[in-house]
């Protein structure tokens, strides 16, 4: 990783698959981070939302890490989240992921006191920072007000940047408010301002946005990775249009569930329906609904034989 690189593109939060027992399948999750990248994806985000990431203990996010980057997956593709409510747990993480040499990680705020004012913040952050030490980290906050209920502000941010330079490289805005994905770009000119939906992609590309990071991508990564490629041709807006229909349809059922079921569809694979506590799957049900809504939205849900 040099000094100045930079982030940019369609990056999945992977999915963790889960064995029966329900510890991390590890053959499963190395295979699923080669074919997102085969199908298009510029990087990964290992232990995003979407990974169930909170439901992992310290160790195995470690070995899940060591055992994508020893499979041969170069780590400059890889954001590593590493944000927990506990000091020393993400300054752990953090280290680990600058070690292997990660590109970035992905930092939560500590999400379990609510109300907690920018003050509080800035040093749980500068802390985590101060900690790791190191010239090569990279941080992209991760702004999830519906889940984590601690928002970060764009003066909190520039606090952060003014004190502690690139280290703070980005952010991933799951908000799903154009107006504060929007202020971002505005105020913070070449700032790494991931959008955390593909709806709002094409619009931030064109406000100097860098991609999105996005559940979805999951599943149509080939989808995505078109939206960008033509972002600047006549063609954006067909493209955008459907990639938005995708994503409207795997929003009809809970996230993690719905893309894992269809992931065992495709895949035939029934593994891939293991949750952890407190998620619970698709019932038949629900999952011929989700499928019924994706093949609407014109998502193949076979793959190629060969693939």
């Amino acid at each position: 990783m040099t000094e100045h690189h930079r982030l940019s593109g369609v990056f999945a939060p992977v999915l963790t698959p889960m064995r029966d027992d329900l510890s991390p399948d590890t053959e499963r999750f190395v295979a699923l981070c080669k074919s997102l990248l085969e199908d298009g994806c510029h990087g990964l985000v290992l232990f995003g939302t979407t990974s169930e990431a909170n439901s992992l203990g310290l160790d195995e996010r470690i070995a899940l890490t060591e055992a994508v980057v020893d499979a041969g997956v170069s780590p400059e593709v890889l954001m590593v989240g590493t944000g927990l409510c506990a000091l020393p747990e993400t300054v752990r993480l953090t280290r680990h992921a600058v070690a292997l040499g990660c590109a970035g990680t992905l930092m939560l705020p500590p999400f379990y006191y609510k109300g907690m004012s920018d003050e509080g913040l800035y040093r749980a952050f500068a802390e985590v920072f101060d900690r790791v030490a190191d010239d090569r980290l990279r941080v992209y906050l991760y702004h999830f007000p519906k889940i984590s209920a601690v928002p970060i502000g764009l003066d909190l941010i520039e606090r952060l940047r003014a004190s502690h330079g690139d280290v703070v490289a980005g952010i991933k805005d799951s908000s799903g408010d154009w107006a504060n994905t929007s202020a971002l770009l505005e105020r913070f000119p070449g700032f790494g301002v991931f959008t955390g939906t593909e709806t709002l992609m094409l619009a931030s590309l064109r406000g100097g946005g860098p991609g999105c990071i996005s559940a979805t991508a999951n599943i149509n990564a080939a989808g995505l990775r078109e939206l960008y490629d033509n972002w600047q041709t006549d063609d954006a807006d067909v493209i955008d249009a459907r990639v938005r229909a995708v994503r409207r349809a795997a929003e009809t059922k809970p996230t993690i569930p719905g893309l894992k079921a269809v992931l065992a569809r495709q895949l035939g694979d029934a593994g891939w329906l293991n949750l952890r506590p407190p998620l619970v799957g698709l019932d038949a049900a629900q999952q011929a609904e989700l499928f019924a809504e994706l093949e609407a939205a014109g998502y193949r849900l076979t793959r190629a034989a060969a693939e």
